[in-house]
């Protein structure tokens, strides 16, 4: 849709370029899941560095003798810190050189007050979930913070539209714990979506515009198309060749998830308006014989 709409307001900017731009965007947002997981991995190794602090101090407290820095030294987090494969996408992405030290203890001193976290460290044999109930918490403050969201956002464009995907991922992988060895390939683009579906569909609604137009156009009835939002006119040629392109991709899925993206990036009346037209589009192509859908446990509306 991004894509699509700079194709139609840059007169400059080829499709080719258009393309290079998505392929971009794609890996940037396997680059953001890691660089959130780098940021919880630091902020949980900082414990080391307040046990070195508590340890040099010259009149150390009970609470700075019994002190342990069991946030990062239990078997869920070695199994991220010694995941290698995890290590070298990290390296990858160069993403160490990006991490704000400030900001790592900052979180770590916060998350340090939590009343759950000292009665954590006061534990005589925490078990795994004990470990667990903690590293989520951690997680839910990183993702709480202000300073960390604009941290990421002057680097990542594209937070905004990927943080409900980066954020399910995260989660997933700290429940996960003690994680596969593997387990970051899960959260690779994988070619099915982002090239046989995004790539795709991307090539025919540029390539089928005039197309797709001629097929919507009298579907609108009293609303002139020039009338109509332009990211509105967008996603219903986006669904209009959807339908028709994809044989394995439900109609009602597609109907849903377009009303879905309208509410996240069009006007207030845009879903009504989407769910309308696109209602209307389906019937007639339905009746038309232009729609074949395929496919196991596939349900035709």
């Amino acid at each position: 849709m991004q894509m699509l709409y700079a194709l139609g307001r840059d007169k400059q900017l080829t499709f080719d370029d258009a393309m290079r731009r998505y392929r971009e965007v794609v890996a940037r947002s396997f680059e953001l899941f890691l660089f959130h997981l780098l940021y919880f991995i630091r902020v949980a190794e900082y414990a080391g560095k307040d046990a070195e602090r508590r340890a040099a101090k010259h009149r150390p407290s009970e609470e700075d003798k019994s002190f342990t820095p069991r946030l990062i030294q239990n078997p869920l987090m070695d199994s991220l810190r010694q995941n290698i494969g995890l290590y070298r996408y990290f390296q990858l992405y160069k993403l160490s050189d990006r991490i704000d030290e400030d900001l790592v203890r900052t979180l770590y001193t916060e998350f340090s007050k939590q009343d759950g976290y000292r009665d954590y460290l006061q534990l005589e044999a925490p078990t795994l979930e004990d470990h667990a109930v903690q590293l989520l918490a951690l997680l839910r403050l990183c993702l709480a913070s202000e300073a960390l969201e604009d941290a990421i956002e002057d680097r990542y464009q594209n937070w905004t539209d990927d943080k409900s995907l980066v954020v399910g991922a995260l989660k997933k992988t700290i429940k996960g714990l003690p994680i596969a060895l593997d387990f970051y390939a899960e959260y690779l683009p994988q070619e099915e979506a982002t090239v046989e579906f995004g790539e795709t569909l991307l090539r025919k609604v540029y390539a089928e515009d005039e197309a797709l137009l001629q097929i919507i156009e009298p579907a609108l009835k009293n609303w002139d198309a020039e009338r109509v939002a332009i990211i509105d006119m967008i996603l219903l040629k986006m669904a209009l060749c959807e339908f028709m392109n994809f044989p394995t991709i439900p109609t009602k899925v597609t109907l849903n998830e377009f009303v879905e993206i309208s509410k996240m990036y069009s006007t207030e009346k845009s879903k009504d308006f989407i769910n309308g037209i696109l209602d209307r589009l389906l019937k007639k192509l339905q009746v038309e014989g232009k729609i074949a859908k395929q496919g196991r446990g596939l349900v035709e509306e």
